[in-house]
């Protein structure tokens, strides 16, 4: 589905479009011309739904070469052992995410207290995956004619990097879950949150002027994105944290 100039939705849960399996996060692909790349991988469930949405939108799946993982949470990284197996992928991610993905870390993801909450069913676990790229704060990675650059946004977990698209005059985010549509974040009570970490990383993407602003679930905005962080930055300034995604 394309939603954006060089930006298609080839995957998404309940909490967005339903276009994949319930627990998928947003999967965003990014059209640079002579190759593409993938935005987060889903949870691993389906990955032939993902591949599927790939070809249905015209693309040749030799062309999706990258996978850029946001955080290591089993939404978004636990489907990239099952798409690195169906497409030529070289997975980027930082190096705290890249060493849980290679082992199936399930403590660093908090997978097994996700699973106690029922946000996981009891049977699910991570698949490992190697991981080719360990991505720096500002590193810039080629996909065809695009340039995406890895900036750190820790605070929903450790090791979260969002992935910023400047095309075209317009600058778009892949933020995943450090930031949401309306000016929320989402808190969660596992070891490697931190409110204080979570608003360092908003202040940091307002200063980017978005205009495109792609979460990894919910709402998602083509246009004027920085309007999305005033809310946020209204209550930081009141020394608040910004409100919680439901």
């Amino acid at each position: 589905m394309k939603i954006a100039d060089r930006i298609h939705l080839v995957g998404s849960g309940r909490n967005g479009l339903s276009l994949t399996d319930p627990i998928d996060c947003h999967a965003y692909l990014l059209d640079g011309g002579s190759e593409c790349a993938l935005i987060d991988a889903g949870g691993g469930r389906d990955a032939d739904g993902i591949v599927a949405l790939i070809k249905s939108d015209g693309f040749d799946t030799s062309r999706v070469r990258h996978l850029f993982l946001t955080h290591a949470h089993a939404d978004h990284a636990a489907g990239a052992a099952g798409l690195r197996e169906r497409l030529v992928l070289h997975v980027h991610a930082s190096p705290e995410v890249a060493a849980s993905v290679r082992s199936g870390d399930e403590r660093f993801s908090s997978l097994g207290v996700a699973r106690q909450a029922g946000v996981y069913p009891e049977d699910f676990t991570l698949d490992p995956c190697p991981v080719d790229v360990e991505l720096a704060d500002d590193q810039v990675v080629r996909v065809g004619d695009l340039s995406v650059r890895a900036i750190t946004t820790p605070g929903h977990s450790a090791g979260h990097l969002s992935f910023v698209l400047t095309y075209g005059g317009a600058t778009s985010v892949f933020c995943g879950d450090s930031f949401f549509f309306g000016g929320r974040i989402l808190l969660q009570h596992i070891w490697d949150c931190s409110v204080q970490q979570s608003i360092v990383s908003v202040q940091r993407l307002a200063s980017l002027d978005v205009d495109g602003l792609y979460p990894g679930h919910n709402t998602f905005c083509v246009r004027n994105g920085r309007q999305q962080f005033e809310p946020a930055l209204r209550a930081i300034a009141a020394l608040l944290p910004p409100p919680q995604m439901s």
